[in-house]
Order: structure tokens, then sequence, then C-alpha cells
């Protein structure tokens, strides 16, 4: 495996494992965390039943999983990079976007390099049965990842590294191949619950347990319809994605840069003001997304997003001129929006006391 290993690295994977195939233990907490409804809208995570905890059955052959680890911090990351982010939590002007998702889409560039990293193992040993995933299909990345040594499941739920935090992401590549498997770690966290402690909306109802449905990473990405209205003040100025479970996290000091371009922080994805994102035509949020992660939630979602974000601003003790800005806005585009745009504007018109 130090050959694969060295192959990996080269392609700009931190680190590869090994999984076996066995995964019945996971089958009830799965089943349990879909009974309770905690997937929300996000139908595919049942619709192919236990194949999830059965590599075997998704692709017929798999005697073996490999895993892979990605980091994907851009390599002009600050050192105190973890403070600067709270920072721009503080300033309801500014929309923030998720840290990986100022880059390239880390499906294309993960999916491209494990079937190279593919393509080279075949290579090498001859051809032999493989498929390759990154959040792509009903597997299930983070029990793979720490059964195959790439680090413990945190109370977050994320996989975690004494060598890497959190900030990295992962994929598979399923093969017929008998190969050793990696050693799991065991676990770092202690009696540390900062992750539940510093959750907005307390999502993370319990240690390694999280309520989907109310985090805003899936409230901002994966929902579709109108954000819950109890919700919507809690989002603050996050118009796509949360990072606070992983910007609190200790162990994140320790996040490491990516070696490759595609996570080069995207201008005009960071920094920029609510008002300037909200004016995005369509055409223009279109271009401006091309090959990233953000494009798949379209136009209306995106706007939707940004209005909320603008109703917590409006809440927000800002100047009387910036409150004046953001209500012209949201005004003018009342006019000509969808009834899910129009729903969420008037909730942010209707500032209490106004």
């Amino acid at each position: 495996m130090s050959t694969v290993r060295a192959w990996a690295r080269e392609l700009g994977f931190s680190q590869i494992g090994v999984a076996g195939v066995d995964l019945t233990t996971a089958e009830p907490g799965l089943c349990a965390w879909l009974a309770r409804g905690f997937h929300g809208e996000m139908g595919y995570m049942a619709a192919h039943g236990l194949k999830r905890a059965r590599p075997a059955e998704l692709v017929p052959g798999t005697v073996s999983v490999i895993t892979a680890r990605m980091d994907y911090l851009s390599a002009d990351t600050p050192q105190h990079w973890q403070a600067i982010e709270f920072e721009r939590l503080k300033r309801p002007g500014e929309g923030i976007v998720s840290v990986y998702a100022r880059g390239r889409d880390y499906h294309k560039v993960m999916r491209q390099r494990l079937q190279k990293l593919s393509d080279r193992l075949a290579g090498h040993l001859g051809p032999f049965g493989h498929r390759v995933f990154t959040d792509s299909a009903p597997v299930l990345e983070a029990e793979l990842a720490a059964r195959s040594g790439q680090g413990w499941r945190g109370k977050h739920t994320l996989v975690l590294s004494r060598e890497a935090g959190s900030m990295f992401f992962l994929g598979e590549i399923y093969v017929s191949l008998p190969l050793p498997q990696s050693e799991p770690l065991s676990a770092h966290c202690g009696s540390c619950q900062a992750c539940i402690d510093v959750c907005p909306t307390q999502a993370i109802i319990a240690p390694y347990r999280l309520d989907a449905r109310r985090c805003i990473s899936y409230l901002t990405i994966e929902h579709a319809g109108p954000i819950p209205v109890a919700l919507r003040p809690l989002i603050g100025n996050r118009i796509y994605g949360c990072d606070d479970c992983q910007l609190i996290c200790p162990w994140n000091k320790y996040a490491q840069r990516s070696s490759l371009p595609d996570f080069d922080e995207r201008q005009g994805l960071s920094g920029v003001q609510l008002l300037q994102l909200l004016a995005w035509s369509e055409d223009e949020f279109l271009r401006r997304t091309e090959g990233g992660p953000i494009r798949r939630i379209g136009h209306e979602r995106w706007r939707r997003n940004i209005v909320v974000a603008m109703g917590n601003a409006l809440r927000a003790d800002l100047p009387v001129s910036e409150q004046a800005a953001l209500r012209a806005a949201l005004c003018a585009l009342e006019a000509t929006a969808s009834e899910l745009l129009r729903e969420h504007i008037r909730w942010a018109l209707a500032v209490p006391g106004a």
C-alpha cells in the first residue's frame, strides 16, 4: 500500500485507508436516524434502504473500500482563520458562504482524481472491478472513513483527524480486491462539547446525533421550500452552509492547506455585501458559480437565503442609511419575485417595532 499512498499524494490526496464491507453494526443507528425523520427532505438518504450500509449490495463484487481524504483549506488561508471566520458572522450586512464552497466543486475534483488512482492501480495489478464515489451515492462515508483510520467521529458527526481537523473531503473506491484493512483510531473528543454548544440552531441534539432539519447547512442547501420561520433569525448572515461546529473545534487548528489550486477562493464569494449578492441576475449567478458547488441550489434558492440574511440584518443595529438600502432592494425585488421569495421578503420587511 505504500506505493498506492505515494500515487494518492501525487494526485492531491492527503491520506488513504482501507475498510472492509461489513457495516452491519452501523445499520441500527442509520435506521433509527431515518425513522425519526432527521434526514428531512433528503429522500435519497432513505431511497436505497440499507444499501448505504452494505457496499457489496450497492456494487456487487465489492470486498474492500479504499477511502481517501482531501484537505480543502485554500493555500493562502491565514494562521488564525477560525477567528477570522467567526468575525465575519458579526458583520450582518455581509453574506457568508461556507469555506468549502468558495472554490471548485469538490465532487468534480475528487471523482476525477479517484478515477485516476483507480486506473493507476489497475495498470499495476491488472483489471479489477471498481467504482468511485464522493458524496454522490448511498455510501456511509463517515463510517467507512472512521473504520479505515482516517479519523474518528466527532460529536458533530463529522470525521476528525489529529493531523487535519475536519476541513477535508472524503471519497471512496469500491474494489473487488481483498486488501489489508487499516487500523481504526480511538476518539479524542473527551469531555469537549464545544460543537454542540456553538450550533446556532441546536441541530446537534446529543453527542453524535444530528437533526438535519435544524442544521443551517441543510436549510440553506438541501431544503427547497420556505425556511421555517422560527429558524430564520438563527441563520444570521449565513447564505450557503454553516461552519460553526468546525470553527469552534480545537482540532481544526491542525487543519491542512490544500496543495491544489482547485480550492483557491473564488472572487465574489467572501467579504461581499448582501446587497451586491442579491443584485446578481440569474445569468451572473450561473457565471460566477460555474464549476462550483453553489450552482446546484439555483438562483431562486440563493436569493431566498440572501433575503433571510437581509431580514436578520434589518433586525440588527445597522446605520439608518444601510437599513434603508436593504429595504429598498427588498421592495424592488418583491414586485417580480416568485411566491417563495415574496413570502421571505415579507418576513424580512416585517421588522418588529419598525
